[in-house]
């Protein structure tokens, strides 16, 4: 049985995000009549897919006429969390890549494997018997395979731009931070949770790190740095903060 790579894909010219309001809007451009606004847990995340004519200014109207349709269901999601401790069953609810999903724990005598089905379930597939700490264990090592296929085209790509070097990147768990960066070796952690979130807030972090080779402190030359290359980096610090 196939592992589904799922692999997300970076931005392309028909993708961008907008601040609209000071909320984080995603846009991508299809080849559609209509325009949908669509808000996703697990932070009340805003995706607009609108037809390929559509201007930025159309989109940035749209949104704004339902601003308060927005802003009440993102605090419908908020009020959802810290979500109880997870137990890995059946018709639980976990993310990835920033995607509210079901988790289907499938029992048999195969290999162990993880299948996202339809965007709306996750199946992890287990020998028979196999604990909880087994269940999350597998899931862990998973969310990981998936952050790692991701993560290189990120740290290629931002490398160049900030014209900076990193000797080694790796993930871990971590529990109080997204990422951290030891600019002596020029070596970067990031936290296996982000494979948790959107790409907008993986790129982030990846950018943040990277640019403390450049300046290793928050300072005003840190925060220019990060406004050149993200504009909208802080309201993806806040997103991020609320689920700390």
């Amino acid at each position: 049985m196939r592992n589904n790579q799922s692999n997300l894909k970076p931005m392309n010219r028909d993708s961008q995000t907008l601040d609209v309001g000071g909320i984080v809007v995603e846009l991508v451009r299809k080849a559609i009549r209509g325009l949908r606004i669509g808000i996703y847990p697990p932070n009340g995340r805003v995706r607009v897919s609108a037809p390929k004519f559509a201007s930025d200014q159309m989109v940035v109207g749209a949104v704004l006429a339902r601003l308060g349709w927005i802003k009440k269901h993102q605090e419908k999601f908020l009020k959802q969390y810290p979500q109880s401790e997870l137990q890995f069953v059946s018709g639980e609810s976990h993310y990835f890549f920033g995607q509210k999903y079901k988790l289907q724990i499938i029992e048999h005598q195969g290999s162990r494997c993880v299948i996202v089905k339809n965007e709306l379930v996750i199946e992890l597939h287990v020998p028979t018997g196999f604990s909880q700490s087994d269940r999350e264990a597998q899931l862990s090592k998973w969310y990981r395979e998936q952050l790692r296929a991701v993560l290189p085209s990120m740290f290629e790509k931002w490398s160049k731009i900030l014209g900076v070097e990193v000797n080694e990147w790796a993930i871990k768990k971590m529990k109080t931070r997204w990422g951290s960066c030891n600019t002596r070796v020029k070596r970067i952690w990031i936290s296996l949770e982000l494979a948790k979130h959107s790409s907008q807030c993986i790129e982030y972090v990846v950018v943040h790190e990277l640019a403390h080779l450049l300046e290793p402190s928050h300072n005003e030359r840190f925060k220019k740095i990060m406004t050149a290359a993200i504009p909208h980096w802080k309201l993806l610090r806040e997103e991020l903060k609320k689920k700390l």
